[in-house]
């Protein structure tokens, strides 16, 4: 199955960057998932040898116990779902973002339409190589959040901004 960026592209449209999300942003999310269940095997194994399991009730412990692994779970597939219905390209003509799997929010604006680009970096985006992106163009400033890479994937609009001035320039 293509992609979103793949099934937009137009008659002579190239993917000149490729840009995706960072996993910085989300370590808490990560190490919440990597806790949680050690947590859960390791209260399960202390509870099943300990002779006090017998006083009881083995199903409700369980199922007070397996709340922790729910949790893993559902952060676990929020993180996976998030990173792989994300989509972030500029072609030779285009800057495409998609983000959603269900609900899908896409932004596509022409590279001869962008009039500013903004990046937005903390402390600790600075450090680990993520951040914001704003781009500014024809009455909109949507933001890309938590890219990795931002000013790498702001260097290829400009290169690409400056091959479609040159191309529209030739006789």
């Amino acid at each position: 199955m293509a992609s979103y960026v793949q099934n937009s592209l137009v008659n002579d449209e190239t993917i000149l960057h490729e840009g995706s999300l960072s996993a910085w942003p989300y370590t808490l999310k990560i190490l919440t998932v990597i806790i949680l269940i050690p947590v859960y095997i390791a209260f399960v194994a202390v509870y099943w040898s300990s002779e006090s399991l017998w006083q009881y009730d083995l199903r409700i412990l369980l199922a007070i116990l397996s709340i922790p692994v729910l949790i893993g779970i559902m952060v676990f597939v929020d993180l996976r779902v998030k990173f792989k219905s994300t989509e972030l390209a500029v072609t030779n003509r285009r800057v495409i973002a998609k983000f959603g799997f269900i609900r899908r929010r896409t932004f596509e604006l022409n590279v001869d339409r962008v009039e500013a680009i903004q990046v937005e970096q903390g402390i600790w985006g600075r450090i680990f190589g993520f951040g914001t992106l704003r781009i500014a163009g024809a009455g909109n400033f949507d933001p890309i959040p938590n890219i990795s890479a931002p000013l790498a994937f702001k260097k290829a609009v400009m290169e690409s901004q400056e091959a479609s001035r040159l191309t529209l320039a030739r006789p």
